[in-house]
């Protein structure tokens, strides 16, 4: 005897998927790639020897001495900051638009930022973050990259936010 029922496996021309799997868009794996990755710099930050320098780490400003991986200017705000973003980021990836949302607007923030520590006076109270010239570099890359994925993925996701986020 066979059945016939609605939605029965008999009737179902797709293979059964377990009743948690969720789907994910690509613009969410790159902001969950993202967001782990500023969590993991803002981590790193506030540790002796991978920073260098760690004694001299001040709350703000370019008094700072302490260098992430003895090359990247920071402070315990500048380690916040990383740390903020990775969260957001995580939290991002639960769905599509708000993956789009942070990787573009994030990426714009970036970009600010790389203007922002191109035209201030690096030994100046402006300095705040603090950032130094391979900061304003890594800024322009993660700003620009940020807004490929976010302009990119946005494009091509394989599915919309009412699938990518259903638990079947």
């Amino acid at each position: 005897m066979t059945d016939h029922s609605f939605g029965s496996p008999a009737m179902s021309s797709r293979a059964p998927t377990h009743p948690r799997t969720r789907t994910r868009t690509p613009a969410q794996v790159a902001s969950l790639i993202v967001g782990i990755a500023f969590l993991l710099v803002g981590i790193l930050g506030f540790i002796p020897g991978i920073t260098e320098n760690f004694d001299e780490m001040t709350f703000a400003g370019h008094e700072s001495d302490a260098e992430l991986l003895g090359l990247f200017e920071v402070s315990v705000l500048h380690n916040i900051v990383h740390l903020l973003f990775g969260v957001i980021g995580i939290a991002a990836a639960a769905r599509h638009s708000s993956s789009r949302t942070f990787l573009l607007v994030g990426g714009l923030i970036y970009l600010a930022l790389w203007i922002y520590g191109l035209v201030i006076d690096h030994d100046s109270d402006a300095n705040f973050v603090p950032v130094n010239d391979a900061d304003d570099w890594l800024h322009l890359g993660l700003g620009a990259g940020m807004l490929i994925l976010g302009l990119a993925l946005g494009r091509t996701r394989d599915v919309d936010d009412r699938t990518a986020n259903r638990v079947s």
